[in-house]
């Protein structure tokens, strides 16, 4: 592992440590200028291709799915390490399918399950244009239906 401040390959593993998400931290620290430093661990899992709904395949984005999330969270309280999670989870969800493709109405779902439980004001601004809420009264009955728990 190279050393971010003196650009060295030569350092050892203090300590090691599985974190939540499946991976590896490990607490390093350079032989050469002895500055200590952590490096995270995980595996890569193959993400399906999403199929969008003009029948368009893309790959799928880990950062424009966060974009995406953050902008719906904006002035919310809701935590970087929040939101980091539910991308997390989503995509973990896609590999867990095990499928070549997915629709991304399912990544969609998970999304808007997850902002749900994270927070309902950030829900209703992503269900306005994921769900097409295009008039008062559809955004209404969301509402509705959020506040009566459904």
């Amino acid at each position: 592992m190279r050393c971010p401040y003196c650009q060295s390959d030569d350092s050892k593993v203090i300590d090691t440590t599985h974190d939540s998400h499946g991976g590896i931290r490990r607490r390093r620290e350079c032989k050469n200028c002895k500055q200590r430093f952590s490096s995270f661990e995980r595996p890569i899992l193959a993400t399906p291709l999403i199929v969008k709904q003009d029948g368009t395949r893309e790959e799928f984005d880990s950062a424009k799915l966060e974009r995406g999330i953050r902008i719906a969270c904006a002035k919310r309280p809701v935590s970087a390490d929040d939101i980091d999670r539910l991308v997390g989870g989503v995509e973990s969800e896609l590999q867990k399918k095990g499928k070549a493709e997915v629709s991304s109405r399912v990544v969609g779902d998970l999304v808007i399950n997850g902002l749900k439980e994270l927070d309902h004001i950030a829900y209703i601004r992503y269900a306005i244009v994921y769900l097409r809420l295009a008039d008062l009264h559809a955004l209404q009955n969301e509402i509705n239906r959020l506040l009566e728990g459904k």
